[in-house]
């Protein structure tokens, strides 16, 4: 499995308030981090750092014989949780913060997917792109109802305005997605600066050319930002392919 980390303040932001991260131990096991972080000053960047360096301190003491993966993620979430709200109220900076956060968990070409917020993944294939988490957001929220059409959801005042985060509520309870890493695919993990305006057919496009992963990386964060980069802009790519990219 190889991969590529870019993250990129974007056209409009003075600070990059993501942080995303590769972890891999000795055991073979890989971790993928991607927190996108909110509030006001500087709150965002603290919440999503706090979530990202938190996640490698309990990557490291992980032992997959003693406790489930599942259980594991869901300790691990309810633990940043409460650390990034301890965090904000001991800081009137920080006051209200909080960060979405995704992680991926993978043994070979198996792997689990923890989810809170509206940072997303993707499964892309020659023959399809699937969007593998679900928004935690206040949109879908309304699509569920019946209220609005998904197409009316992509253009709503409040698409942003999420409905559960890291730091938010003393409790959090993440969604869940095992995943099979097939052969010639990618896995793309991103933050809502990417997802909000790069369509599935462009990423589909970009990941099935020529370049080189590095290239193809890149290539996704050049167009974002060409499509206006209003936002912070990140990602962690993913691609299982025995061949050399």
């Amino acid at each position: 499995m190889k991969f590529v980390v870019k993250t990129d303040v974007g056209m409009k932001r003075t600070v990059n308030e993501d942080r995303v991260e590769v972890f891999r131990r000795e055991d073979g096991r890989l971790l993928a981090v991607v927190a996108d972080g909110m509030g006001g000053h500087n709150a965002g960047d603290v919440a999503s750092d706090l979530a990202v360096s938190e996640f490698k301190k309990y990557f490291a003491a992980f032992n997959p014989f003693i406790v489930k993966a599942k259980d594991w993620l869901t300790y691990t979430f309810q633990s940043i949780n409460q650390t990034v709200m301890r965090h904000s109220k001991m800081s009137v900076e920080c006051a209200g913060m909080g960060t979405t956060l995704i992680a991926g968990l993978f043994e070979n070409h198996q792997g689990i997917i923890a989810h809170v917020g509206d940072s997303r993944v993707y499964l892309i294939s020659p023959a399809q792109v699937l969007q593998i988490t679900r928004d935690h957001s206040y949109v879908n929220v309304l699509i569920d109802s019946g209220e609005i059409s998904e197409e009316q959801a992509k253009t709503h005042p409040n698409k942003n305005v999420l409905m559960k985060a890291i730091g938010t509520e003393r409790t959090i309870q993440p969604d869940f997605y095992d995943i099979e890493f097939q052969p010639n695919s990618y896995l793309l993990f991103c933050t809502d600066g990417l997802s909000n305006k790069i369509s599935e057919s462009l990423m589909q496009s970009i990941l099935y050319s020529s370049k080189t992963l590095e290239e193809k990386g890149q290539d996704l964060v050049e167009e974002a930002n060409s499509l206006g980069g209003e936002d912070n802009i990140s990602l962690i790519l993913l691609y299982n392919n025995a061949e050399e990219v």
